[in-house]
């Protein structure tokens, strides 16, 4: 009997899908059947409107070791047997109705789907984004969202070593928290996420399966509205004390009894369905499960619920047949709960049943094969104003007020520090922190040598905003920039792209030259897309959120005992890399002072790719010939809050005020020009000389020296500095 529409629109699917559905299994589904292809079919899942762009991505590269989408995570060699696999996923519409579990999950999230490949989770970032703190709604979900972060990452005992924030209008009702985790390991112990081996059984580890996050999948593919708060039951809640026990146990079969299992999946979007399909899709092969198997903590759970619950703190494992009883045995030692609830099959169907009773059974083929489209873009009506904007029109900043202007953007809700956020994370938990949280990218050392991951997530969603193509080159060029500034080489991307509803013309432009742009940048830097997640539709009845399609960059630090911060020594020269410091107005484009102090979002943000490169290139090479004693990426604020996030970070003064910064005052201190590096060093000649021979301007401003910041007209008291840009956000937060 068809469906009415009501119960389509609950699940997310179209009338037209479950038509399709009908002539794939040429018969009405099942309620169990129905249930499983919607979550498969839903965005979450399906990816609809952003798989069939995915092939712009470059995603190969002489370190990649996995096929990106085949697995859980990318896997990156890393030299001598050693590999880092890495992931960003979003968690967004659950933060939005419950911020603390919504964030909490996500994080427990990510984790699984580092050690479902076996390796042994490191660091975790995030990447955030609210409305104005202002409103008391956005601030509710700020303190949540944070609160939730730091809770389960403490408990479970995994540094959060980084991350992002940035407050924006178009986010208000509709965050994003995207969490970002790496985990490090042995080549030879990475796992596959296939269920390989007809016979061999199906192995549901770890938390008892509830009602909880059923709908998760559909629930993150559709737009918010008056009526979301009545889908909290969709919000999962977590137990990191459980997921730490049950991320050891999963690393020791990895690491110790690798040839015990045939593959290892996390249950996540979906569930048992997701988990159970796509292993399944991956091996090529079938599976028959019966859910009367599966352990519940709730009574008269039906099978569509069993199938779709979203608890956490869940695993599915392949054993082989004759390691089966190991399998068990090494999970009850570790107190975790390990049922056998099915079977591989090789006839390419999911079979599921209720004890004798069979209540689905489709082709995996039919399931996974989630219905793709294109829709035509249209370029948004407003960008072409929002470029015409006459930027050298505006009044310039009155030397007079130079200082005060840097203060007032230190302290604001985009430029504050993010201690009051930071400190509320562990990220010293392994002890493997070599540069903490609250500089450009962390520095976490792989034991056993001496290198280390630089990480680092980035977007800046106001440039992709006022033009997405260009918007997303500058994402990971300055997530790149990120790692480059503590002497990392960028070696591979995750990404998590964050749009509005695609199904909007405008939305579809948005994603489609974001995607361009992004792959445009990872081919000139070298840098390829190894995992990644969409999360669409973000959108309230207000509208829809800043295009935000977040970098998460890793890469190698030679040694780590000579990571870089942005700490300047008493005595340092302070250089300018890749440009000279007289700016135009045309760098005042989507700036933060431009936002601040004139209450505009305008211009058209400019970048060079090879020049990116280039630049880049110098920074690398002079840390190499040990030139450089600090560097630091000269982005957001400018060129006057990077000097005084370096003054703050090495305590120590910058005498720069013989600086000549040209006629445009407020461009020259606060245009955000790309490709810039503030650099410290003992013989500045050596490094101009680099740099002159590369064809990257390099300018002398000053010296490390003293307690006050001066630039140009700029004079301030390291004590004022610090006082407005560490205390700004707890200011905001409580309204004063």
């Amino acid at each position: 009997m068809p469906v009415d529409d009501r119960t389509l629109a609950q699940i997310a699917l179209s009338r037209a899908e479950y038509d399709r559905l009908v002539a794939m299994l040429e018969r009405e589904p099942t309620e169990v059947e129905l249930g499983m292809a919607s979550a498969l079919w839903s965005e979450h899942c399906g990816y609809k409107h952003s798989k069939p762009l995915f092939h712009h991505f470059p995603t190969t590269g002489p370190r990649v070791l996995t096929e990106a989408g085949a697995e859980n995570a990318g896997a990156i060699d890393l030299g001598d047997g050693w590999c880092a696999v890495f992931k960003m996923e979003s968690h967004n519409h659950p933060s939005a109705i419950e911020p603390y579990e919504g964030a909490a999950t996500g994080v427990g999230g990510i984790l699984r789907d580092i050690f479902a490949m076996g390796m042994r989770p490191v660091a975790l970032l995030d990447s955030l984004r609210f409305g104005p703190l202002s409103d008391a709604h956005n601030r509710h979900l700020f303190r949540g969202v944070v609160a939730g972060i730091g809770g389960y990452g403490n408990c479970i005992g995994v540094p959060t070593v980084g991350g992002e924030v940035q407050l924006a209008p178009e986010y208000s009702g509709n965050p994003l928290v995207n969490a970002m985790c790496v985990g490090v390991g042995r080549v030879e112990h990475l796992l596959s996420s296939a269920a390989r081996g007809v016979g061999n059984p199906l192995v549901l580890v770890g938390a008892d399966t509830g009602r909880d996050g059923i709908h998760g999948a559909t629930f993150a593919s559709v737009s918010l509205d008056a009526d979301s708060s009545e889908r909290r039951p969709a919000v999962q809640v977590g137990n990191p004390f459980l997921e730490k026990l049950l991320m050891e146990a999963c690393v020791e079969l990895a690491e110790q009894h690798k040839d015990w299992i045939e593959g290892l999946q996390d249950l996540g979007a979906a569930g048992l369905t997701s988990s159970a399909v796509e292993s399944a899709l991956r091996a090529g092969t079938g599976i028959d499960i019966d859910i009367s198997l599966v352990p519940r903590r709730e009574q008269g759970m039906t099978a569509y619920e069993v199938m779709l619950s979203e608890s956490q703190e869940r695993m599915l494992v392949i054993p082989k047949r004759e390691h089966l009883e190991d399998v068990l045995a090494l999970f009850h030692r570790w107190e975790i709960h390990a049922d056998v609830i099915g079977t591989v099959t090789g006839d390419g169907m999911a079979t599921i049943r209720d004890g004798a009773e069979v209540v689905g059974r489709a082709p995996i083929a039919t399931l996974t094969d989630a219905p793709q489209y294109v829709v035509e873009g249209r370029r948004p009506a407003g960008l072409d104003e929002a470029h015409a904007f006459d930027l050298a029109a505006l009044t310039d900043l009155e030397p007079a007020r130079a200082t005060q202007a840097l203060l007032d953007l230190l302290a604001s809700e985009n430029m504050a520090s993010r201690r009051w956020i930071f400190r509320q994370y562990d990220h010293q938990v392994l002890n493997n922190t070599v540069v903490p949280p609250g500089g450009d990218a962390a520095v976490i050392w792989l034991k056993g040598t001496n290198r280390g991951l630089a990480v680092a997530t980035d977007c800046n969603g106001r440039f992709v905003g006022l033009e997405p193509r260009i918007g997303a080159q500058i994402a990971v060029a300055e997530a790149a920039r990120n790692v480059v500034a503590v002497g990392g080489t960028p070696v591979a991307v995750t990404d998590c792209l964050n749009f509005g509803n695609p199904e909007r013309p405008e939305v579809a432009y948005q994603l489609e030259q974001s995607i361009i742009g992004l792959a445009e940048s990872c081919r000139v830097l070298g840098t390829p897309v190894v995992s990644g997640n969409a999360s669409l539709y973000n959108e309230t009845p207000n509208g829809a959120v800043l295009p935000t399609p977040t970098i998460g960059m890793l890469g190698i630090v030679a040694d780590v005992r000579r990571a870089l911060t942005c700490a300047p020594r008493a005595g340092d020269t302070l250089l300018l890399l890749g440009a000279t410091l007289a700016q135009d107005a045309l760098t005042l484009a989507g700036s933060e002072y431009l936002a601040t102090a004139h209450n505009t979002v305008a211009g058209l943000p400019r970048i060079d790719l090879d020049f990116e490169a280039r630049v880049q290139r110098i920074v690398l090479d002079a840390h190499a010939l040990g030139l450089l004693t600090a560097a630091h990426d000269c982005s957001d604020g400018g060129l006057a809050v990077a000097l005084a996030e370096c003054a703050l970070a090495g305590s120590i003064g910058i005498e720069a005020a013989g600086a000549v910064l040209g006629t445009r005052l407020d461009a020259a201190l606060f245009g955000e020009a790309q490709s810039r590096f503030l650099v410290a060093t003992q013989d500045a000649e050596a490094v101009r000389t680099l740099a002159q021979a590369a064809a990257v301007p390099c300018a002398v401003l000053g010296l490390a020296t003293g307690d006050r910041l001066r630039l140009g007209p700029i004079d301030a008291a390291l004590a004022d500095i610090r006082e407005a840009h560490e205390g700004g956000l707890g200011r905001i937060l409580s309204g004063l």
